[in-house]
């Protein structure tokens, strides 16, 4: 059985080989003057021009005196059509030369643009120049199937499966349509640390690291909001962050510990003008990202266009499981939790542990959870208990409630906006309570952030926050995390 070892060696052997003509296998510059995709939408244009082309070989096939070669660059694919020639000029490959190429090597190439007897759009040119020795194959696509080698090696997965790579341009299109649409509304990007002596804006396990430097221990933010508040405080009126935040937590299709996210807050608007920007934010990202507002995603068929309907928490919980989220009974929660425990996540008394050291908090929030995956949408979940909202305003027609909103599609959470807190003497009161629960042993609980409340009281405006991850991302691509990133991150090996 042949090993990738010895197609390894051959390719050595050929590298050696060229190196003892005198050429220069892994030059430093290439002449190339026209992209592949330029000959493909302007064939009629420069039809019968000369021009230099350069790719990845993607195919080689040799019949005598002819040769041809499948050209890739970005932008397409091209055939390099080849005479045998007795005049090939130094440092290039002729017909003849054509056994010391690979597919999966860089070549240049120069010649008449132009179609061959069987109509295929060609570029013309007797010799080709080698701009790179590829010293690896490329797997067939159907030899490519297992996931952790192509996670592993994304670079090759993308040059195997060229939808993934068209998929990361889509990805680039997502965040770029944020900021255009951000930009549009008067807002500015400004980017927040990714270091922080105390972490939060939301509950979630941080990764810590320590700096020489100071020599201190250090947090990776898990969220930029409150940075970005602090921004308000400082007289920014508008301000956003897209960029990466670290979860000490696990991998799953709507997970990933390191991924992009995006957090926005606008001063003098609440959770009401929230709701109506941010709909049509959605909208336009999707819009501009994939042509279209409907989408079939996890078993659902959803239509972003229209207004979305407004669902309150309480109301769902009360409806759904007849759980009073504002008198819970711990141990109907569990019970209710119970009865959805799946095998394949954890054993039953790992699971039946967790659930006994869980805050009542975050017991509701996994009955709610239960809820959700079910959930089609769009519709709009607002008024969640204070409870889960320790950063959010209370509403002044029940504070039992916060202004608090999120976007329910297709099972998942699409984001999370709040009327700011902007009370320092509640918002430490707040922080208080989470402490506890931290100190009492819930790592997902958040800090206390003397700072942040040192700034409420210097003052901060009335105010909205929102955010999303580019889990909408996945979710509207119709992928799992680990799918929808260039590179993710898998064990060593």
């Amino acid at each position: 059985m042949v090993q990738l070892s010895d197609y390894r060696d051959e390719r050595l052997r050929k590298l050696s080989e060229i190196k003892e003509r005198g050429i220069n296998p892994y030059p430093s510059k290439s002449s190339r003057d026209t992209k592949i995709g330029n000959i493909l939408d302007n064939f009629d244009e420069l039809n019968g021009q000369t021009v230099t082309v350069a790719g990845r070989i993607v195919a080689i096939r040799s019949f005598g005196k002819l040769a041809f070669l499948k050209l890739r660059d970005y932008t397409g694919e091209v055939q390099i059509f080849m005479k045998k020639s007795d005049e090939i000029p130094s440092g290039t490959f002729g017909v003849k030369d054509i056994k010391l190429l690979d597919t999966g090597d860089f070549v240049e190439a120069t010649g008449l643009v132009g179609k061959s007897q069987t109509g295929e759009i060609s570029v013309f040119s007797d010799t080709v120049r080698l701009l790179t020795k590829s010293l690896r194959p490329l797997p067939g696509r159907d030899g490519f199937t297992n996931k952790e080698e192509r996670y592993r090696r994304r670079y090759v997965d993308m040059n195997v499966n060229l939808e993934v790579r068209e998929r990361m341009v889509r990805r680039s299109k997502f965040w770029q349509a944020t900021r255009d649409f951000m930009n549009s509304k008067g807002f500015i990007e400004i980017n927040t640390p990714v270091l922080e002596h105390t972490t939060g804006g939301a509950d979630a396990t941080p990764f810590v690291t320590h700096m020489d430097a100071l020599d201190e221990d250090f947090y990776l933010r898990i969220s930029q909001e409150l940075p970005l508040k602090r921004l308000l405080g400082a007289g920014f009126e508008k301000v956003y962050d897209i960029g990466p935040r670290f979860r000490n937590e696990g991998v799953d299709d709507e997970h990933l510990p390191e991924h992009i996210a995006f957090e926005s807050y606008s001063a003098y608007d609440n959770y009401e003008d929230g709701m109506e920007l941010y709909e049509e934010m959605i909208k336009y990202v999707a819009k501009e990202t994939w042509g279209t507002l409907e989408f079939d995603v996890g078993g659902f068929h959803i239509n972003l266009d229209g207004k979305w309907p407004r669902v309150k928490y309480a109301d769902l919980l009360k409806e759904k499981y007849n759980v009073d989220v504002f008198n819970p009974d711990r141990d109907q929660l569990i019970s209710i939790l119970q009865k959805e425990w799946e095998p394949e996540d954890i054993s039953r008394a790992a699971f039946e542990k967790k659930l006994a050291e869980m805050s009542t908090a975050h017991l509701i929030d996994n009955v709610w959870k239960l809820i959700r995956k079910t959930s089609a949408g769009p519709y709009w979940l607002i008024e969640e208990p204070l409870s889960l909202s320790p950063l959010a305003k209370t509403s002044p027609d029940n504070p039992l409630v916060t202004e608090r909103f999120h976007p329910i599609i297709a099972g998942t959470e699409m984001g999370n906006g709040y009327s700011e807190l902007n009370d320092p003497l509640d918002q430490l009161e707040r922080f208080k309570e989470q402490q506890a629960l931290r100190d009492a042993g819930d790592s997902e609980a958040q800090m206390l952030d003397e700072d942040f409340v040192e700034m409420l009281e210097y003052g901060m405006p009335p105010a909205c926050g929102w955010g999303n991850s580019e889990r909408n991302f996945w979710l509207l691509e119709g992928v799992s995390g680990r799918e929808g990133v260039p590179f993710p991150l898998i064990k060593s090996k």
